[in-house]
């Protein structure tokens, strides 16, 4: 029977299990890319304030433009110059404006017509109100401070007022690369298997299951066989000692890198796992690592753990023989 101040009940009251970790999770990073000659003119064009489209074999003119014409597949270079007004084809409502979007406070997404373009662009439009918009309204570009980021140097589309901003008449370098930053916001929940091996990691214990069929120990814990596909409920501690199955040297220095190259990643095949796991090795000349070397763990000072396998701060060699290539050969 349950108590009666049940929404204050946890998981592990009611079943004995402990409540899934949960925490969140930031991705971001800078996407670049290089623009084709298509994208590259129609991105420099911006820069200095003005739009061109590509004409098509059927007579169109396409904005943003297109690289290949879309019923003949045949590559299209003939550029046109568009106006930087335009007449709304349709839109809709943004009342809670997203990260990274145009605009910061409501406004409306509208497909635009510029004129002399036969292909409408999708953009945002500055108004105050969904009644401050309507389809057949005229409207202009808001051009960017800074310029040079391609489609973004169009800050947004506002009602139309009179004459458009003049152009640069200044001849700006050929814009050939872009940057888009990418941020993805996750609230991550573990599994209630991987939630116990989290909670292990935190008391310094590598904790694994073993599947009752076939017997392999697998770590991280995925609460079922990946071979039998049965549930694997017998938990087992694993020592904090294994063996190099698998290594490469990096040599390659990148954002975020926190040690300076060349350094060593490598699979250690915990003893008594059957599942291998991507891990540092340090302590060595990184020419002296190799398949079968034998490792501990080398773990953080205890007030530094956390839920992660990052309380290991590497793996380092215990000076044993090497395990012959027979012992590790089957977790390759």
């Amino acid at each position: 029977m349950l108590p009666q101040n049940r929404e204050h009940v946890s998981l592990q009251f009611v079943t004995g299990l402990s409540e899934p970790l949960s925490a969140p999770l930031e991705v971001g990073f800078d996407y670049t890319r290089s623009l084709g000659p298509v994208h590259s003119r129609f991105a420099t064009e911006l820069s200095r304030r003005r739009i061109v489209g590509v004409r098509g074999s059927d007579g169109r003119v396409h904005v943003p433009p297109i690289e290949y014409d879309p019923d003949t597949a045949a590559p299209l270079d003939e550029f046109v110059p568009v106006g930087s007004q335009g007449t709304v084809v349709s839109w809709s409502w943004m009342p809670e404006p997203l990260e990274g979007q145009p605009l910061q406070h409501p406004f409306a997404w509208a497909l635009v017509l510029l004129d002399g373009a036969d292909t409408p662009v999708l953009h945002a439009v500055d108004v105050g109100s969904p009644e401050d918009i309507r389809t057949g309204m005229r409207v202009q570009v808001r051009w960017a401070e800074q310029r040079g980021g391609g489609i973004r140097d169009i800050a947004c589309f506002e009602p139309a007022t009179g004459t458009p901003a003049a152009p640069d008449e200044a001849e700006p370098e050929p814009v050939t690369m872009i940057t888009a930053p990418v941020h993805l916001h996750y609230q991550h929940s573990a599994s209630p298997e991987e939630s116990r091996y989290l909670r292990g990691l935190a008391e310094g214990r590598l904790l694994g299951q073993r599947c009752p069929q076939c017997g392999k120990v697998y770590i991280p814990p995925r609460g079922a066989c990946p071979t039998d596909g049965v549930p694997t409920e017998e938990e087992v501690e694993l020592p904090d000692t294994g063996t190099v199955t698998t290594f490469c040297i990096v040599n390659v220095p990148f954002l975020g890198q926190r040690i300076t190259p060349p350094y060593v990643s490598a699979y250690v095949l915990l003893d008594g796992a059957d599942i291998a796991f991507l891990h540092l090795v340090l302590g060595c000349d990184a020419a002296d690592v190799r398949m079968g070397m034998r490792v501990r763990a080398q773990w953080k000072p205890r007030e530094e753990w956390g839920y992660t396998l990052q309380n290991i701060d590497h793996f380092r060699p215990t000076g044993e023989p090497d395990a012959p290539f027979e012992s590790y050969a089957q977790h390759l």
